[in-house]
């Protein structure tokens, strides 16, 4: 593989992962103030943050989905390698080729599937019981995340990019 796709891999990895971070941030911060003024608001005024149980259900689904394209580009995801960590040379890359195919299939499956689920709660105009938010644009845009996941490590795969190229760490 050449020098120059390794390096525009990395930097593509280092900025989607700044982007991704950031955003996680904010939406933490977020979450953080909610659950502050639902305790105070509860606590010391016997008013609680109206819809506050809904608001913290969002933004814990958006920081999740805000930061799984971090993790495909990590190669972050849960691994067991009680065997594979002695994989070496051409074993060991088409390890992990099939390792990366796996997870863009599984994170394809989730994309359709959680498109499907918008799309069904966009029929029914479903929508959250306190703040009356539909539910259909959350799911769709989980969807679509997973898709964008699932092409992230195809190209990975595919490119043979190696894991960590431009890692944070």
């Amino acid at each position: 593989m050449s020098g120059n796709l390794v390096d525009i891999a990395a930097r593509a990895r280092r900025k989607l992962r700044s982007g991704a971070s950031v955003l996680c941030g904010i939406l933490l911060l977020a979450l953080v103030a909610v659950t502050v003024i639902d305790v105070i608001g509860r606590y010391l005024f016997a008013s609680p943050l109206p819809g506050a149980p809904e608001y913290t259900e969002l933004l814990l689904m958006a920081v999740i989905f805000t930061g799984l394209p971090a993790v495909c580009l990590d190669d972050g995801h849960i691994t067991v390698d009680l065997f594979t960590s002695k994989f070496k040379g051409g074993v060991a890359a088409l390890q992990m080729f099939f390792s990366r195919m796996f997870v863009a299939v599984v994170l394809s499956v989730v994309a359709w599937e959680l498109w499907q689920h918008g799309t069904q709660l966009a029929s029914y105009q479903e929508v959250t019981v306190y703040l009356r938010i539909p539910l259909a644009p959350f799911a769709k845009a989980a969807g679509v995340i997973c898709a964008f996941c699932a092409f992230i490590t195809f190209v990975l795969a595919v490119l043979r990019i190696p894991r960590g190229v431009g890692g944070g760490s």
